[in-house]
């Protein structure tokens, strides 16, 4: 499949999901938060597998043929010639751990970044669709790469339940359903780091959305149809900035 012909996505889900992940990951780098570093990956449903970028493609150039097929002892199935990231084992081990997950990004995010190095504070939920990480957002204490599989099994930990997971001096780990969920949240996420960030300018006495806001808020949320919304949106302006060829079916 060349990179301008569509991927048969009603009868190859694998072609999906490559094109997606593909998709995805040019996304975020046009929007500033995957750069020559980070990596987007899918769960392939009922295997232990997954698709991933290699090591060294740029963020920027992904296609859905360079996409490689790896299992979750790190061998490559399929696709281009290359090795998958460095820091597979935080996709790898993630996907072990929690059957519910279909996508994982992890990015060096500079807000998230930061907020790790203020001791004390925590993320708060400022704009409602941040309500995703409501019951909390637990911190890997531990500086460096994550490369090992003892590694990428204590991240694992580390993230427990949750939904997202920040890395001290170092980045974040989101989960979430689909890699074009994993750009929804990926974008929310940063959004409601802004927001902070904005507030804490105005006075230390920050309003955080309550739980019984975010309850209300949450009895009219309809996740399905907002992740279509903004991924067809972003992949709209993909499109018009030329760097989603038309030829990738990508839409949901």
């Amino acid at each position: 499949m060349s990179a301008g012909t569509a991927p048969a996505s009603g009868s190859n889900s694998g072609e999906l999901l490559r094109a997606q992940v593909a998709a995805c990951t040019r996304l975020l780098n046009m929007l500033g938060v995957l750069h020559y570093s980070g990596h987007v990956s899918a769960r392939v449903p009922g295997k232990d597998q997954l698709y991933i970028q290699t090591r060294t493609e740029s963020r920027a150039e992904v296609t859905p043929e360079s996409i490689l097929l790896v299992d979750f002892d790190g061998n490559v199935l399929e696709g281009a010639p290359g090795k998958p990231p460095s820091e597979l084992v935080i996709h790898t081990e993630v996907y072990r751990k929690r059957p519910d997950v279909g996508a994982v990004i992890h990015n060096h995010m500079p807000l998230a970044t930061a907020i790790t190095m203020v001791r004390g504070r925590k993320i708060e939920i400022m704009d409602f669709h941040a309500s995703r990480w409501a019951a909390g957002i637990p911190m890997m204490e531990e500086v460096g790469h994550i490369k090992s599989k003892a590694d990428g099994e204590a991240l694992a930990k580390s993230l427990g339940d949750a939904n997202a997971l920040l890395l001290r001096a170092h980045g974040l780990v989101l989960t979430s359903e689909t890699a074009p969920a994993i750009l929804v949240d990926t974008v929310h996420f940063e959004d409601n780091l802004k927001a902070m960030k904005e507030a804490l300018s105005f006075g230390d006495d920050i309003r955080p959305i309550t739980k019984e806001e975010l309850a209300r808020v949450g009895e009219y949320e309809d996740r399905s149809h907002h992740i279509r919304k903004m991924w067809n949106y972003y992949v709209g302006e993909g499109r018009k900035a030329g760097l989603l060829p038309v030829g990738w079916d990508v839409r949901l």
